[in-house]
């Protein structure tokens, strides 16, 4: 077992594409974090990167509708790492070299896992990137707690922890979707340090690129006012109402739709992307591959735009 080869890895690629061992220069790359030893409520993470890249093989010639563009000829699949699948710290250890090395060559995209993983990913990329990055954060829950059900960390304090260790810029890191029960202080954090929280009452009704313009050009003139850093995507599957992701650990009712979280992704494609990662998918509780469709369409998207940009 020190190799920590598991079961539930997953054998297949993103797409059906290359290998990063076979095709190390493509420019974007996707990696699994299979770990989910940080949930609080229903495991099952881990096998999230085996599912999306399942639900992956429907996108055929995977040809983008908006975008027209696909990702074939830019990206390779560097697997699942290899990572401790139960101790939190032995698993940020390991993730972090690992994550630099790949930082560093690719444009990366990566398929949790839960929401613990993201933190040594901005560690990570703070070290390959010198400094902090922006952030848009797509959740139910703002994972600003500053404990873990009485432990010092999990997937439910990251963002408190890179905000304090300087991970992160404030004024230009975005919460997109809150909704979960929380103390005042937890829900706040973002907007108290001089970031913006957009919770998922405020988006109610508003789906279309038309009608979300308002939140679409505070998230653009913030990141200006910034300087338009690297941007860095965090997306927690469970940002979706249950209705639309039911295979999660911690499902939330009232939450976003896809065609929301989709519009927002088509229409930020100017942003300064540096990266991203799509988390919490848990594919023993999901419903005919409602949640690994949605997982999977979201970083086709991402990957699309991003694509499409550096071709322009």
């Amino acid at each position: 077992m020190a190799n920590h080869e598991f079961a539930y890895r997953s054998s297949g690629t993103y797409l059906n594409g290359p290998r990063r061992e076979d095709a190390p220069d493509m420019p974007f790359a996707l990696a699994g974090l299979t770990f989910d030893g940080a949930v609080t409520n229903r495991p099952g993470a881990r096998f999230g990167p085996q599912a999306i890249r399942l639900a992956s093989q429907m996108l055929c010639d995977a040809t983008h509708p908006h975008f027209d563009t696909s990702p074939f000829g830019h990206l390779c699949d560097a697997g699942d790492l290899p990572m401790p699948n139960t101790g939190l710290e032995a698993m940020r250890a390991a993730l972090m070299p690992q994550a630099m090395e790949l930082f560093a060559a690719h444009h990366m995209v990566w398929l949790g896992g839960d929401h613990s993983v993201t933190l040594p990913l901005l560690r990570a990329l703070n070290k390959v990137n010198g400094g902090p990055v922006a952030m848009v954060h797509f959740d139910a829950h703002c994972d600003t707690w500053t404990n873990h059900f009485s432990e010092p960390s999990g997937h439910g304090t990251w963002v408190y922890e890179a905000m304090q260790e300087g991970l992160l810029i404030p004024e230009a890191s975005m919460q997109i979707g809150i909704r979960s029960s929380g103390e005042r202080e937890a829900r706040e954090y973002v907007n108290t340090v001089g970031g913006r929280v957009f919770t998922a009452r405020e988006l109610r009704g508003l789906e279309s690129p038309l009608q979300l313009a308002p939140v679409l050009e505070e998230i653009r003139a913030r990141m200006a006012h910034a300087g338009n850093p690297p941007v860095y995507l965090t997306l927690d599957i469970d940002c979706l109402d249950p209705a639309f992701a039911p295979g999660t650990g911690t499902p939330e009712p009232g939450g976003m739709t896809s065609a929301q979280v989709l519009s927002i992704i088509e229409e930020l494609v100017d942003l300064n992307w540096c990266g991203m990662d799509c988390v919490e998918v848990s594919p023993p509780y999901d419903h005919a591959e409602l949640t690994s469709n949605a997982a999977s369409i979201f970083v086709w998207t991402y990957l699309c735009g991003q694509i499409k940009k550096r071709l322009a």
